[in-house]
């Protein structure tokens, strides 16, 4: 890769995993979901207007955009609210790599290769142990809950693939139009109106820039960044640099919001990182793979 391209990579990754703590930010103010909402209504308008329609059936952009925005990061906000750390949150989202790879197994008849197989049992022994030191029930839930969001990545990853989408940034944008209503309903459900009270009020400096880094940063500039990449290299050249985002995730909430692992947790994070490198892990190929995990990459 080149050096101009792998300083691209780093920055992308860099700006996701800061994205974690950043996000912890803005919540510290705003409902989850209605911080979700605003996002997305951010990334689609009003981009919509200038940007054309992907060409897929419209059904495949709704069903994303329910299950990206409010099964995905609806869930991921809602979980960092409830007590899972961001810099824990960053890494066990990662594990939708192993769950896309079991959509392709039984929807696509694809083949898991070994080193996947021992990487999904070294990763699973992590969140195992991460689940296992969490104090109280609240943060277990927000445990479970980052999961059911990769669980939700991986099924938004099935639907790109099933779409056939060529043109992913576009996509993404039109499927942005589809959450924030889902969202905040689902605000409104929960918490009623006392999810949007106060709401322009709490809308303060750190909330605006967190937003704002959330819809231009972590969306915008990360998916054409990533995606630029992919088109560039193979997927055994890009992917393995996924493995960054939890390392800037877990630094960045540690020096933003003053973070601290234990040491069990530290030993679980590490099992995980070396199970989802085992299960990245390719031999260099002249050309790129074609498989689930390649449009989970495509679509980060």
């Amino acid at each position: 890769m080149l050096k101009k391209h792998l300083s691209l990579a780093v920055l992308v990754t860099l700006v996701w995993g800061v994205n974690f703590p950043i996000t912890k930010l803005g919540l510290r103010a705003i409902d989850p979901f209605v911080l979700t909402g605003i996002r997305f209504a951010l990334a689609a308008l009003p981009l919509v207007f200038f940007i054309k329609r992907p060409a897929v059936k419209f059904r495949y952009v709704t069903a994303y955009g329910i299950i990206f925005g409010l099964g995905m990061w609806g869930v991921i906000n809602y979980g960092i609210q409830v007590g899972v750390s961001p810099g824990i949150a960053s890494l066990i989202i990662q594990l939708s790599v192993f769950f896309t790879l079991g959509w392709g197994v039984v929807l696509f008849k694809e083949r898991i290769r070994g080193a996947q197989m021992l990487g999904a049992v070294l990763a699973l022994i992590g969140l195992a142990g991460i689940i296992s030191t969490q104090d109280g029930n609240h943060a277990v839930l927000g445990v479970m809950l980052i999961v059911l969001s990769a669980v939700a990545w991986s099924v938004g990853n099935v639907i790109i693939k099933k779409s056939g989408v060529k043109e992913i940034f576009s996509f993404m944008v039109w499927a942005s139009l589809i959450p924030p209503i889902p969202l905040f309903l689902t605000a409104w459900l929960m918490h009623g109106g006392a999810a949007f009270e106060g709401l322009q009020a709490n809308l303060d400096l750190t909330a605006i820039l967190s937003i704002l880094f959330q819809v231009y940063l972590a969306t915008h500039f990360a998916y054409w960044g990533w995606n630029s990449l992919l088109k560039l290299y193979p997927v055994s050249t890009v992917a393995p640099l996924s493995l960054l985002i939890p390392v800037f995730g877990i630094t960045s909430s540690m020096l933003m919001l003053d973070e601290r692992i234990s040491t069990p947790n530290l030993i679980s994070i590490g099992t995980i990182i070396v199970g989802l490198a085992v299960g990245l892990y390719r031999r260099p190929v002249s050309l790129a793979p074609v498989g689930p995990h390649a449009v989970m990459q495509a679509d980060k």
